[in-house]
């Protein structure tokens, strides 16, 4: 199949009782296909591949930096902007940041033919902000965008007088534009406040929502809503507002393999804390299954991140241990695993990965021929021909710190299709590997693997920041996003 996937979110808004004071925000991920960006299943793989890649390894060439996004396997996040009237904005939701901007016009974006459609977001335009209010240069909001800076050094840089600097009286002068990096583009930005809205017909409204405004870009087309652990995420910025909402998020995302038909329905996104009866949670889990639950790790110099310690992998039966690393984070930010919903393939450092590779093929490869063309095409592997009928391959699971395991389904690490060249009668049925070699941990530094979102498919992965843990449980997304939405 020859086209790429842009996930996009539409935004219901619903307040649930699950006691007398709590609610949750139900958010549909729904589903677009770029039917023109890819010519092949090869072309696509390969491009997702290479994303992922240059996601996970660009992620240290500046102090300050966020992990990349680009159309492909992100998820598009719509709200309403100010009152007078309200403009629609689209934006990509990231839990590998903390940061909620967009382009404002007018906006130029440098170096970005190729990585924007106009259905990424709906054909929307950048908004114009000139109701907006700046942000000042004394707010805490100014001195986590500009992270090294005091409110002192934002105020001289904003020109405010040294003596209002030392009366601390300069909220009139506003935040200093401020320098922001992901792993392939860049923008510079300016906070400002406005109200921020997500339509429906109970609507929620977050007044004095803080967010960037960018007019110039590179390679970013499209903003990011970021969810990751900062004081400027949406998340941290909803908990402000509501902590039954802004303490716990979750999504689960439908099972797609890259088949459209499979994505005709919503996966949920859910903001806060919610409870099934046992008829409906035996509808969408298996056997009720509960969470695995892990602990989040802090990160000194990537604090956004949603790092957590991996403690092995299994291949069959045979459990492959992980180097040390991966267990924990060091004070200078390296190690540990990130849970990312904007990276496609799950990335492992290099030993790790030649290991599982290793005890992969010493099982496949006898009975399977080797697919080395398909791997150098897609960037993946390895990969292997079959018969008509699917190829048996081992079990993988994975082990996080605190004896928590996920056993992944087959579909979330092998992906199979037909492999017809030009001008061939006969296709044959090859399937892949869909992790990926990370390089070397200890010469890259930061975290030494990321959890993509392709591994979490057929899974509602929870981010509680109230109880600082991160969990895992099996669910039929689709089903869950009906009994959802008729509680």
């Amino acid at each position: 199949m020859a086209s790429s996937f842009l996930f996009f979110i539409s935004i219901v808004l619903t307040h649930y009782s699950v006691s007398s004071s709590s609610a949750i925000v139900l958010l549909p991920l729904t589903h677009s296909l770029s039917k023109t960006q890819f010519n092949s299943t090869h072309h696509l793989l390969k491009f997702t591949s290479t994303r992922s890649a240059t996601r996970f390894r660009n992620r240290h060439r500046h102090r300050q930096i966020s992990l990349s996004l680009s159309p492909g396997s992100d998820y598009i996040l719509s709200f309403n902007l100010g009152s007078h009237p309200p403009q629609p904005i689209s934006l990509y939701m990231d839990t590998g940041s903390d940061l909620v901007w967009f382009p404002c016009a007018p906006f130029e974006c440098i170096l970005c033919e190729g990585k924007y459609e106009a259905a990424t977001t709906g054909g929307i335009s950048p908004p114009n902000i000139t109701s907006a209010a700046l942000v000042s240069c004394k707010s805490p909001a100014c001195s986590a965008a500009h992270t090294s800076l005091s409110s002192s050094d934002l105020c001289a840089i904003a020109r405010c007088p040294l003596e209002l600097i030392e009366t601390s009286d300069c909220s009139s002068f506003s935040c200093p534009p401020f320098y922001y990096a992901y792993g392939d583009g860049s923008l510079v930005a300016r906070l400002y406040r406005d109200t921020l809205s997500m339509p429906a017909s109970s609507p929620l409204v977050l007044r004095n929502f803080t967010f960037g405004c960018a007019h110039t870009a590179l390679g970013e087309p499209v903003g990011v809503a970021g969810f990751g652990r900062g004081v400027l995420s949406l998340p941290a910025q909803l908990a402000s507002f509501s902590p039954q909402l802004g303490n716990q998020f979750s999504y689960c995302l439908v099972s797609h393999s890259f088949d459209a038909e499979r994505v005709r329905r919503p996966s949920p996104l859910i903001l806060g804390r919610y409870s099934l009866d046992d008829e409906k949670q035996k509808r969408v889990g298996d056997d009720r299954e509960e969470f695995e639950y892990t602990a989040m790790l802090d990160n000194p110099k990537h604090p956004y991140f949603y790092c957590v310690g991996l403690e092995g992998i299994t291949v069959g039966k045979r459990k492959i241990p992980v180097p040390e690393i991966l267990k924990r984070v060091d004070r200078r930010g390296n190690g540990g695993m990130v849970v990312d919903s904007g990276t496609t393939f799950t990335m492992l450092p290099a030993g790790l990965y030649e290991s599982l590779v290793t005890e992969f093929d010493r099982r496949m490869g006898g009975v399977y021929e080797r697919a080395t063309q398909i791997e150098e095409r897609t960037g993946l592997g390895p990969c292997y021909y079959s018969q008509k009928s699917a190829a048996k391959v081992p079990a993988i699971a994975l082990h996080f710190v605190g004896n928590s395991s996920v056993v992944l389904p087959r579909n979330n690490y092998y992906y199979e299709f037909f492999d017809g060249r030009d001008g061939e009668k006969r296709k044959r049925k090859v399937g892949c590997l869909m992790l990926m070699n990370g390089g070397d941990e200890a010469e890259s530094g930061g975290p030494a693997a990321t959890l993509g979102n392709y591994q979490q498919q057929g899974f509602e992965v929870v981010y509680d920041l109230e109880m600082r843990r991160v969990g895992f449980a099996r669910r039929k997304c689709a089903l869950l996003w009906d009994s959802l939405q008729r509680r």
